[in-house]
């Protein structure tokens, strides 16, 4: 254990400059065009369903399981008080978890404590799995921690350290998108049943305060992510 918990917790050098910069264009290419979009959005809606799922614990709802869809959409499902402060916080931490997570991703990134991050991640793929009521949903969660594991056993630490780059990158710019499909679904009376619409029915606020809340907090994730990884 001791030596696992040494190797847990080594620091990487730093990545080159071009690295950093190489890995977060990866990233932009692959949430700004549409097919490696629609390829990767599966994983932001992991992360999604993951941030419901954490503040239902925390805030001590009953947590009856998560479903994810062949069409990247997905729902968590929870038991408690139709309202109230556990019910306002569970919506809200939908849209804020991928950029959080790559925010702390960054934070992990910048100390050099890349191999953390990756068991980190292969960790919260388990525990997920352990919620899983759909096939499918069990499925795609089994292909990633099977790629994140192949990664930690097989590939050389430098290489691992690219796909941690260009992973962090891709959470940051991949908490914005969704968030911008949302509006526009909005506008069209598209998701009347959106986690910002759900958050109006619980609020006095509307539904448009929590979308540009969202985009304020992924948009703040980004440049503070890129301040931490700025190679300079």
């Amino acid at each position: 254990m001791d030596k696992f918990w040494a190797h847990l917790i080594k620091v990487q050098p730093d990545p080159d400059p071009w690295v950093v910069v190489v890995s977060a264009l990866v990233a932009l290419v692959i949430v700004g065009f549409r097919m490696p979009w629609q390829v990767s959005r599966g994983l932001i809606t992991i992360a999604h369903e993951g941030g419901h799922a954490l503040m239902a614990l925390l805030t001590r709802r009953k947590l009856e399981g998560i479903r994810l869809h062949s069409d990247t959409s997905g729902v968590t499902l929870t038991r408690g008080r139709p309202t109230g402060p556990g019910m306002v916080l569970t919506a809200l931490a939908g849209y804020l978890a991928p950029p959080l997570l790559g925010l702390g991703a960054a934070w992990l990134t910048e100390q050099g404590r890349i191999t953390l991050l990756v068991w980190g991640v292969l960790l919260l793929l388990v525990c997920m799995l352990l919620l899983i009521r759909n096939l499918y949903g069990a499925l795609i969660l089994l292909v990633t921690g099977g790629a994140v594991f192949a990664l930690i056993m097989y590939a050389p630490a430098d290489i691992q350290q690219v796909v941690a780059l260009v992973s962090v990158w891709f959470l940051l710019f991949g908490g914005i998108r969704p968030i911008i499909e949302l509006q526009h679904k909005r506008r069209r009376r598209q998701a009347r049943d959106s986690d910002a619409d759900q958050l109006a029915r619980l609020t006095f606020l509307p539904g448009g305060f929590y979308v540009f809340f969202f985009l304020l907090v992924s948009l703040a994730s980004v440049l503070f992510g890129a301040y931490l990884m700025n190679p300079l």
